[in-house]
C-alpha cells in the first residue's frame, strides 16, 4: 500500500513538474493585460466582450539578461463572447520582483471568426 500511494503522488506531481520553467518569475498578467488594452485601443474589440476565462496563455521564450532581468514573449488566444479569437504575441522585460520593467509589444497575428 505505500509503494501504490508513493507512485499515485509521482504519477500526481509528474506534469506540474514537467511543465516548470526556468523562469523565477512568471509574468504572465502585465502583457495579458497591456494587450487588451492594445486590443481595445486599436479598435479590434473591447475588454468586456472577451471571455477571460477562454483565454489561452503559453511562455514562448525567456532570455535571462544581466541584473535578473529577463525578456518574455508570450503567445495569448483571446476568445470573444461572439465566438471570435485573437492571436497575440507579446514581448517585454520583466525581473525576478517586478513584471513591468518595460512596456509592452504587441503584435496581433491572427483574427478569426466563426460563420455558422
Amino acid at each position: 500500500m505505500i509503494k501504490f500511494n508513493s507512485v499515485l503522488i509521482v504519477l500526481v506531481l509528474f506534469p506540474f513538474f514537467s511543465n516548470a520553467k526556468p523562469v523565477k518569475n512568471d509574468c504572465r498578467s502585465w502583457p495579458m493585460n497591456m494587450a487588451e488594452v492594445w486590443l481595445k485601443n486599436a479598435k479590434i474589440i473591447d475588454i468586456p466582450d472577451l471571455d477571460e476565462s477562454k483565454t489561452e496563455v503559453k511562455l514562448l521564450a525567456s532570455e535571462k539578461k544581466p541584473h535578473h532581468l529577463y525578456t518574455n514573449v508570450f503567445r495569448f488566444v483571446f476568445h470573444a463572447n461572439d465566438g471570435r479569437k485573437f492571436e497575440v504575441i507579446t514581448q517585454n522585460v520583466a525581473s525576478d520582483e517586478e513584471c513591468s520593467i518595460s512596456e509592452v509589444n504587441t503584435y496581433l497575428v491572427s483574427q478569426s471568426d466563426i460563420n455558422y
